[in-house]
């Protein structure tokens, strides 16, 4: 399997976007942000769609829609009212502002069925270097702001009456998490991204109550859901992110039925 030059780009990928998904996962967890995030990925598919439409990369255009989206979207995001409203009904510009891109680009159908869902076997060794460049962005970003971040995200009240400042916190938090969701949506695309943003930190809070253990496991859940969907998709032709959402899925279910158990 290893023989093959793209089989080893795809690992390569796909375990940087593990890593950087767990990590940030657990934040986008405990600061409730899963809409968020799906929101992002839609977000992620039009600015895909334009840049195929000028003419520029894909991830390009998906890092440009996602950052200065990101945190228009995210001040939206933290009004209460009519919140989910207001962000459902941007997603929906933006799924039709990335429909519109690819008509206008004349593109076939197959650039759509990659941004959707992503093409992680056709990953180039440029993509993976500049995937390895933008995950050691949000790795070195998410260090420099972890401490203040897990005291905003874990106990906000305390985060306010130390007089942090949250508001900064969260647009630096935002384009770590645009910037996450347009490296791991290579691998899983934009219409699936939640999936590793979410579902192996979701898994993690159930095992273990510390953030840094979280961060951990939430990573190994990552790397499980990608290498035994490359494996899988490898051996039976079928789409990668299929393997890894089921996958994700299994361990998420199994971790709810194990937080049940010890319940009782």
């Amino acid at each position: 399997m290893f023989s093959f030059e793209f089989m080893r780009n795809a690992y390569l990928a796909s375990t940087m976007i593990a890593i950087v998904c767990g990590f940030v996962g657990v934040f986008v967890v405990a600061r409730n942000m899963p809409f968020l995030t799906h929101t992002l990925s839609e977000i992620g598919f039009a600015g895909a769609a334009f840049g195929m439409f000028v003419g520029i990369s894909p991830l390009n255009g998906m890092l440009l829609f996602t950052i200065i989206s990101s945190v228009l979207v995210g001040r939206m995001s933290t009004k209460a009212a009519r919140r989910e409203d207001s962000i459902s009904a941007v997603s929906g510009l933006f799924i039709g502002l990335g429909v519109l891109f690819l008509a206008l680009s004349n593109k076939s159908a197959s650039y759509a069925t990659n941004i959707l869902f992503g093409s992680v076997v056709g990953i180039s060794i440029t993509d993976v270097y500049q995937m390895i460049i933008m995950a050691g962005i949000v790795l070195i970003g998410m260090l420099l702001i972890y401490r203040n971040l897990k005291f905003d995200s874990f106990d906000a009240l305390g985060a306010q009456g130390q007089q942090l400042a949250t508001g900064w916190l969260s647009v630096a938090f935002l384009v770590m998490l645009a910037l996450s969701v347009s490296v791991a949506a290579q691998v899983v695309g934009s219409l699936l991204i939640f999936i590793l943003l979410t579902l192996p930190a979701a898994s993690a809070k159930y095992f273990v109550h510390s953030v840094s253990g979280m961060a951990f496991l939430a990573i190994g859940f990552g790397l499980l859901g990608v290498w035994v969907g490359l494996y899988l998709g490898y051996l039976t032709n079928l789409p990668v992110s299929f393997f890894i959402a089921t996958i994700e899925a299994i361990i998420y279910f199994g971790a709810l039925g194990y937080s049940r158990y010890r319940a009782h």
